[in-house]
């Protein structure tokens, strides 16, 4: 059953929607709503990786190193290496809705500096 998250790195971005559908230790399922000009501001992984799943969308992912975006219709998935700086926002600030698969290792949100 899905629960409110309760994560300690929560509180350092606004969405409209943040649920966790599973989790066990080194993995987690989550759900997140992006409202018009809300986004995932841009932060890094040291062990985990993100991959993404665009339920409602499109959704854009901007990266660094190498520098790249990935646009993301509804029914697309892109997986974000650990250690790999990255941000999300829906396309062009507008709304996105996506399921984020994190794992395997331990969670962290590392923020970056804009």
């Amino acid at each position: 059953m899905p629960t409110e998250s309760t994560d300690d790195y929560d509180h350092l971005y606004v969405t409209e929607e943040r649920r966790t559908l599973a989790e066990a230790p080194g993995l987690r399922v989550r759900i997140l709503g992006l409202s018009q000009s809300q986004n995932v501001p841009w932060h890094t992984h040291s062990e985990i990786t993100d991959t993404f799943f665009c339920m409602e969308g499109p959704m854009e992912i901007h990266m660094l190193e190498p520098k790249e975006a990935v646009l993301l219709q509804p029914g697309g998935s892109y997986s974000v290496e650990p250690q790999r700086p990255h941000f999300v926002q829906g396309e062009t600030g507008g709304a996105c809705r996506f399921m984020v698969v994190q794992g395997v290792g331990t969670y962290d949100y590392l923020p970056l500096k804009p």
